[in-house]
C-alpha cells in the first residue's frame, strides 16, 4: 500500500465564492453594467453583449442604450481620462451567480482586460450589479454591487431597459437617480 500524501496548499488567487455554483431552478434576473473606455468602446460594448447572449442557460438579454460618462477616479472625476461608454444589459439566467460572474471576467479577459490598476482606464470592465434578491458580502462576489446606488452611470442605463427596477437592500433605481441627481 502507498503511503498517503496530503494534497498541496491551494494557490492564493481568485475563487469562487463559497455560495452554491450549480445551475438555478428557475431564471432569475441579473444586472450587468458594461464599462469601457479604451480603443472602440462602442464595437466592444456591441461584442461584450453578443458574448453575454451567447452563455449557456441565458435566455434574456435586454440591453439600455449606450451612455457617455467622465473617467471616475479613486480622487474622483478625471476629465483628462478618456471618456467611458457605459450601459446596462438585464439578463434572465438559470447560472449561478459566482459563475456568471466567472464568465464575465472571461469574456474581460477575451477583450484585453487587465486588472492593474483600480479604477483605471480600461478596454472592457462587466460588473455583476445584482442577481435576482441574493446578498453576498463574499469578498469574490459582493452582492448586490456596494457602489451601484452612487453611479449614474449604472442608475440611469438600468432604467432605460426596467423603469420599475429597484437595487435590493437600496430601493427603487428611479429614487436612488434622483437623489444623485439632486446632488449634482
Amino acid at each position: 500500500m502507498s503511503p498517503i500524501h496530503p494534497l498541496p496548499p491551494v494557490p492564493r488567487g481568485r475563487r469562487l465564492p463559497t455560495l452554491d455554483p450549480r445551475p438555478e431552478d428557475e431564471p432569475v434576473q441579473a444586472v450587468v453594467a458594461l464599462g469601457s473606455n479604451l480603443g472602440d468602446t462602442a464595437a466592444t460594448i456591441a461584442e461584450a453583449v453578443a458574448a453575454i447572449r451567447r452563455l449557456p442557460l441565458v435566455d434574456d438579454v435586454r440591453v439600455s442604450r449606450t451612455v457617455t460618462t467622465v473617467a471616475l477616479r479613486l480622487d474622483g472625476p478625471d476629465p483628462d481620462a478618456p471618456e467611458f461608454a457605459n450601459a446596462v444589459a438585464v439578463v434572465t439566467t438559470r447560472l449561478a451567480p459566482q459563475v456568471l460572474l466567472g464568465m464575465l471576467h472571461a469574456i474581460e479577459e477575451e477583450h484585453g482586460r487587465i486588472r492593474a490598476e483600480r479604477w483605471g482606464d480600461r478596454t472592457l470592465d462587466l460588473d455583476l450589479i445584482a442577481y435576482g434578491d441574493v446578498r453576498s458580502d463574499d469578498e469574490h462576489l459582493l452582492l448586490p454591487h456596494p457602489r451601484a446606488h452612487e453611479r449614474t452611470f449604472v442608475l440611469a442605463p438600468w432604467l432605460d431597459v426596467d423603469p420599475d427596477a429597484v437595487l435590493p437592500g437600496r430601493g427603487r433605481v428611479a429614487d436612488l437617480l434622483a437623489a444623485l441627481e439632486g446632488d449634482a
